[in-house]
This record gives C-alpha cells, structure tokens and sequence, in this order.
C-alpha cells in the first residue's frame, strides 16, 4: 500500500493530519522529567521502530484483523502522545475505535494517513 501525504487524510478521520508536525522538544523533555537520555532512546526506538509500525497497520488492515488493528492503531496513538503530535494521536484513537467496532472495511486511507504521520514524526526526529 502507497503512503499517502499527509495532507491528502480524509475528512472526517482528517484530525488535523493537515496541519504538519512540529517537534516541540521541550515538552516532550518536560514530560520526561528533563531526562535527555531517556528522550535519546525513546526517539531512537521511534525512528528504528517506524517501518514495523507501520507495516503492522498494514498487515492488520490487510488481513481484516479488527483486533489487530485495534491494537496497533492504539500502541501508536501512545507513541504519537509521548512526542507531542495531538493530531496524530487523535487520529489513531479514532482508527482504534473504528477497529474496536469491528469496522475495518473503507479503513485504507486512514490507515496510509497514519503510516504517513508516523513517517512524518519520525523524521522530524531524526533530523
């Protein structure tokens, strides 16, 4: 499946997906008591982990996997809140719900805007 650019989410799973991402590193360093080694290796588990994420979106979408999806729509709205991206985290609560009731048919572009705000942020990151 294509990634889709982020600005292209549809509405109304869109959650503010348009609006890019901006690392606001001093909250995110606030929440973790001002502890920049752990903000390194939580940054470094994100970019490395990126491309498992979302392939495991994918695979739970292609599959049909409502429970899956669930569950991996849900472990990267956590990942998404940890670095501050709002929009993103909102966006994947809502696939998580939208999975928890087991609609998961007409998810395909929600799902491409998730992997593409994962992409996103994990760039960010690494920059």
């Amino acid at each position: 499946m294509a990634a889709m650019e982020a600005s292209r989410c549809p509405d109304p799973a869109d959650h503010g997906l348009s609006t890019p991402f901006v690392l606001d590193r001093r909250s995110i360093l606030a929440r973790l008591g001002e502890d920049e080694e752990i903000y390194q290796v939580m940054v470094d588990m994100f970019v490395h982990d990126v491309h498992d994420n979302c392939a495991a979106l994918a695979a739970a979408l292609e599959a049909g996997d409502a429970v899956a999806l669930s569950r991996e729509a849900h472990t990267v709205k956590g990942l998404l809140a940890m670095f501050s991206d709002e929009a993103g985290a909102a966006h994947a609560f809502w696939l998580e719900g939208q999975a928890k009731a087991g609609r998961v048919a007409g998810l395909a572009e929600a799902v491409a805007c998730l992997q593409a705000r994962l992409r996103q942020v994990a760039a960010a990151l690494g920059a």
